[in-house]
C-alpha cells in the first residue's frame, strides 16, 4: 500500500473527526481507514491520533503531519489537474471562504451561477467574517472584501468596491446632515464591528491625507445588513458597503453623505494560496468571477 493512500486516509479521518464519519463519508470501512492510519504510524514510526472510545485528538506529531501532509496532497492534485488542463473535462470540489455579507447580498449570485454553468464542479462554500488561514485551514479559494497589504497569498482584483456613508432621511431631519467626517463625532452612528477598524472610521480629507473619526451610538452589531436595518429605522449613520446600500440610496430609503471623503481604494478580491500548480477548476472560477462582476456592474 502507498504512502499517499495512507496519507489520504489520515487526512480524511482528521478532517471527519473520526474513524466513522471519515468511512460514512467516504464510502470505505471503518476496519480499513483504521488499518490505514496504523500502518502509517508504524511507517513514521510515531503516534498521530490519540484514539479512545470516546475521545478522539490529533498528537502534536498528528498536528504537525496533518498540516505539511495536506500541502502536499494539494500540490500533487494540483499537479493532476495541471496536466489535465488541456482538456475540457473541468471538475471536482473547491473549498471557498467568503464573508456572510458577500453571499448574503445579491453579489452572491455569481456563485449560483457558476454553480448552474459548471454542474461538474461542487462549490463548498464557508461563510465566515473572519480572515481563514488558507494554508491551514484547506481552502482553495477566499473571497474578501478589503484593502490588500503585502501577503504570502495571491490575490486578484475581481471588482472595485467601496463603503457608502449613510443615514436616513429621517434622520438627517432630525440632527442635520455632517459636511464633514469630524462632525459624526457627535452624531449617533451604526458601528459594524465587522469592520477591522469598528468604531474608528476611515476618511480622508480635501488633499487626500487620512482621516480617522471616533464615532459612537445606540447600537453595535457585527453584520452590515442588520447595521443597514438599523440605518433605514433612524438610529444612527451607518458605514455600508456599497452592494449592500446602493439600492436604499437609489431609493431614497438612505441618503449618501460625505461622499467625497469616503476612501474608494478597496477591492472584492479572489485571494488564494501560493502554489506551485493553480488547479484549473479554481483557475475557471476566478476568472468567471471576475467576468461576472464586470457584466454586472451593479449587482
Amino acid at each position: 500500500m502507498d504512502t499517499l493512500t495512507r496519507m489520504r486516509a489520515f487526512i480524511d479521518v482528521v478532517e471527519a473527526e473520526g474513524f466513522s464519519a471519515a468511512a460514512r463519508k467516504i464510502g470505505r470501512s471503518k476496519a480499513l481507514l483504521s488499518k490505514y492510519v496504523r500502518e502509517l504510524e508504524d511507517e513514521l514510526g510515531a503516534l498521530l491520533l490519540n484514539r479512545t472510545t470516546r475521545q478522539f485528538s490529533l498528537t502534536e506529531a498528528g498536528h504537525t503531519y496533518y498540516q505539511r501532509a495536506s500541502e502536499i496532497l494539494r500540490e500533487v492534485e494540483s499537479l493532476q489537474e495541471a496536466v489535465r488542463e488541456s482538456s475540457s473535462d473541468i471538475k471536482g470540489r473547491i473549498k471557498i471562504s467568503a464573508p456572510r455579507t458577500f453571499a448574503d447580498a445579491e453579489v452572491g449570485q455569481c456563485l449560483v451561477d457558476f454553480c448552474a454553468e459548471q454542474p461538474d464542479i461542487v462549490l463548498d462554500v464557508r461563510l465566515d467574517d473572519r480572515f481563514v488561514d488558507l494554508v491551514e485551514e484547506g481552502f482553495d479559494l477566499a473571497i474578501r472584501i478589503t484593502r490588500m497589504q503585502d501577503s504570502s497569498l495571491i490575490a486578484k482584483r475581481i471588482a472595485p468596491f467601496h463603503v457608502i456613508a449613510c443615514g436616513s432621511p429621517a434622520l438627517i431631519e432630525r440632527v442635520g446632515k455632517p459636511a464633514r467626517p469630524e462632525q459624526l463625532a457627535g452624531l449617533p452612528c451604526i458601528i459594524d464591528t465587522n469592520n477591522r477598524t469598528r468604531n474608528a472610521w476611515q476618511f480622508h480629507n480635501d488633499d487626500g491625507a487620512p482621516v480617522s473619526v471616533q464615532v459612537s451610538g445606540p447600537i453595535e452589531i457585527n453584520s452590515p445588513l442588520s447595521a443597514r436595518r438599523a440605518a433605514l429605522a433612524g438610529l444612527g449613520f451607518a458605514m455600508l458597503p456599497d452592494f449592500t446600500a446602493r439600492a436604499d440610496i437609489a431609493s431614497g430609503r438612505l441618503v449618501g453623505v460625505l461622499e467625497q471623503f469616503v476612501p474608494r481604494d478597496a477591492g472584492i478580491y479572489a485571494v488564494y494560496p501560493h502554489r506551485r500548480y493553480l488547479p484549473a477548476k479554481v483557475r475557471v472560477l476566478v476568472d468567471y468571477l471576475a467576468k461576472w462582476f464586470k457584466d454586472n456592474r451593479n449587482a
